[in-house]
C-alpha cells in the first residue's frame, strides 16, 4: 500500500523543483505536498485560476529524478474537482495505481547512462578534498549530503569532469555551481548548461541571461605551495588590506572571464551576462570581503562618519588603482574595455558548505542527533546604523531560509543589456549613483555574516549509554 504523508514545500522543492516547468505558475499554484513512505513517489495539489483543484503525480524516473508520471482523474474525465478533499482522495487513488505498477509507470523513455554520483570516490583516497570528506561522510553534514544527493540527479555535467573536480581541487568551486544552480531554480528559472558557454542560460516566465560561475582561490607559488595571505593587523593595515589587496584578488578571476567574451557565444548573444564570484582564497575570506567587490566594480571607496547631528553620513572617493606589493590593476571593473558586455556580477558570502547543510535539515534531510546553530550579524534598517545586528538561530525543519537569501547583486550602470532586478527578488540590488554613491534595494531579512556550528551526539538518548 502507498501511505502518503504531507511534507513541506521546502522538501519537495528540494527533490522535484528541478523538474517544475515555471510555465505552470500561470494557471494555478500548488498548495499541498505528498511523498510516500518508502520516497519513491511525490505528489502535489494545485489550485487553478478557474478556482478549480487537481493533482499531479512524481516518480523517480530510471536516472533517479523526480517526473511527472500522472495527473488525478474523475468521472468526466477533466481530472479537476471542485474541493480540495475530492482532490486528495483521487490524488491519493492515483498514487496506488502508479504504485503497483512503479516499474513500468516511472520509465520516461529519454533516459540514458546511469544516475548520476557525486559521493563515490573516483580518484584514491588521499587526493580527495578534505570538504569532500567531511561532506561524503559521517553525522555532521547528512543533510547537505541528502539535499545535494536529490539535486545532483538533475545537474548536467557539461565538461565531463564535474565529479573528480568536485571531489579533488575543485570542490569550492563546484559547490559554488551547485548553489548557483539552486538559487536559480528556486527563482523559477529552466535552467540549461549551453556548450560551450557560458556555464548556465537561464531562462523564466519574464526573461532570461546568461551567467558565468567563477572564484578567488589560494595562491600557489611557483614550487606548488600554498602561499599565505597577508593577516593585517593595525588598523592602517586592515584599511590598505580592504582597499587594495582585496580587490586585487577579485580583478583576478573577472577579468580572466571577461577576456572569454562570452558575450559572442550564441548562448550569450543579445542577452544579459552576469558573473557571479564567490571567494575561497582564506578560510572564511567570503564572510569579510564582499565590500572589497563593490570598490573594485565601481572603482568607489566609501568612508563612513557622523555628522554633528550624529547621522551617520557615507562619503564615496574615487579610486584610480589598486596597489599591493608590486601589483597594480585598475579600478572600476566595470569602466573596463568590454565591460559593458557584463550587465552584472553576483556575489553571496553565504554560498558555501554550510548553506547546503541548513537548506538540508530545513527539508527534512539529515540524521536526528546532529543539532546546527547559526549566528551572526544582519543588516539593521535603521539608516543611522554602524554595525550590523546580531543574530542567532537555532536550525530545525522548516528553518525559513533560502537559497537566494544573502546574495548581492551588482549591476553595471554601462550595461549594454542590463539584467532586470525583477529576475532575482530576495536579493540585494546594487546600483551606482551620481557622486559614487550605490543605492540598495533591499526586501526582508539579508545577513551580512554567518557562522554554523554543527554539534553531533550519540545516537543513544543517553550520551555512552548502550542501546537495550
Amino acid at each position: 500500500m502507498a501511505r502518503m504523508r504531507g511534507i513541506s514545500r521546502a522538501r519537495f522543492d528540494a527533490l522535484a523543483a528541478y523538474c517544475r516547468d515555471p510555465r505552470l505558475l500561470l494557471l494555478g499554484e500548488e498548495v499541498a505536498w505528498f511523498e510516500t513512505a518508502d520516497g519513491d513517489i511525490l505528489a502535489t495539489i494545485i489550485f487553478d485560476k478557474d478556482g478549480e483543484f487537481s493533482g499531479q503525480i512524481l516518480a523517480r524516473d530510471l536516472k533517479d529524478r523526480f517526473r511527472w508520471v500522472a495527473g488525478t482523474g474523475n468521472a468526466d474525465g477533466t481530472g479537476y474537482f471542485d474541493t480540495p478533499e475530492s482532490a486528495v482522495i483521487a490524488m491519493h487513488d492515483k498514487v496506488i495505481a502508479v504504485a503497483a505498477d512503479l516499474d513500468q509507470s516511472r520509465r520516461q523513455g529519454d533516459e540514458t547512462g546511469p544516475p548520476v554520483d557525486f559521493f563515490t570516490p573516483v580518484v584514491a583516497q588521499e587526493k580527495l578534498h578534505p570538504n569532500f570528506v567531511r561532506l561524503a561522510s559521517g553525522d555532521g553534514f547528512s543533510a547537505a549530503r541528502g539535499i545535494i544527493g536529490a539535486m545532483m540527479r538533475w545537474y548536467d555535467d557539461a565538461d565531463g569532469n564535474f565529479v573528480e573536480q568536485f571531489q579533488t581541487t575543485g570542490f569550492d568551486a563546484r559547490m559554488w555551481e551547485l548553489y548557483l544552480f539552486a538559487a536559480l531554480t528556486e527563482a523559477n528559472f529552466v535552467v540549461a548548461r549551453p556548450r560551450p558557454a557560458p556555464d548556465f542560460l537561464v531562462r523564466g516566465l519574464t526573461g532570461e541571461f546568461a551567467l558565468e560561475a567563477t572564484t578567488i582561490n589560494p595562491s600557489v607559488g611557483g614550487d606548488g605551495q600554498l602561499i599565505s595571505p597577508p593577516k593585517p593587523e593595525t588598523t592602517e593595515e586592515k584599511k590598505e588590506y580592504f582597499k587594495h589587496y582585496l580587490p586585487i584578488r577579485y580583478a583576478g578571476p573577472l577579468t580572466a572571464k571577461l577576456r572569454k567574451a562570452y558575450w559572442e557565444q550564441p548562448a550569450a548573444s543579445g542577452k544579459p551576462l552576469v558573473f557571479a564570484i564567490q571567494d575561497f582564497h582564506d578560510r572564511m575570506s567570503m564572510v569579510y570581503s564582499g565590500s572589497a567587490l563593490a570598490t573594485y566594480l565601481y572603482g568607489f571607496d566609501h568612508e563612513a562618519h557622523r555628522d554633528g547631528g550624529g547621522r551617520l553620513r557615507v562619503i564615496p572617493r574615487q579610486v584610480e588603482e589598486h596597489r599591493w606589493g608590486g601589483k597594480v590593476v585598475p579600478t572600476g571593473f566595470f569602466n573596463l574595455p568590454d565591460g559593458e558586455h557584463v550587465s552584472a556580477v553576483l556575489f553571496n558570502s553565504g554560498g558555501t558548505l554550510s548553506k547546503f547543510n541548513r537548506m538540508g535539515v530545513c527539508a527534512g534531510f539529515g540524521v536526528d542527533n546532529v543539532v546546527l546553530i547559526r549566528q551572526g550579524t544582519a543588516i539593521d534598517p535603521d539608516p543611522n546604523a554602524s554595525e550590523g545586528a546580531p543574530y542567532l538561530h537555532f536550525v530545525t525543519e522548516g528553518y525559513p531560509e533560502t537559497w537566494i537569501e544573502g546574495m548581492d547583486v551588482y549591476h553595471n550602470p554601462h550595461a549594454l543589456h542590463p539584467l532586470d532586478s525583477a529576475l532575482l527578488p530576495g536579493a540585494a540590488h546594487h546600483k551606482l549613483m551620481a557622486g559614487g554613491q550605490v543605492q540598495t534595494t533591499l526586501t526582508g531579512w539579508k545577513p551580512v555574516e554567518s557562522s554554523t556550528s554543527v554539534l553531533t551526539f550519540p545516537a543513544s538518548p543517553v550520551p555512552g549509554a548502550r542501546d537495550q
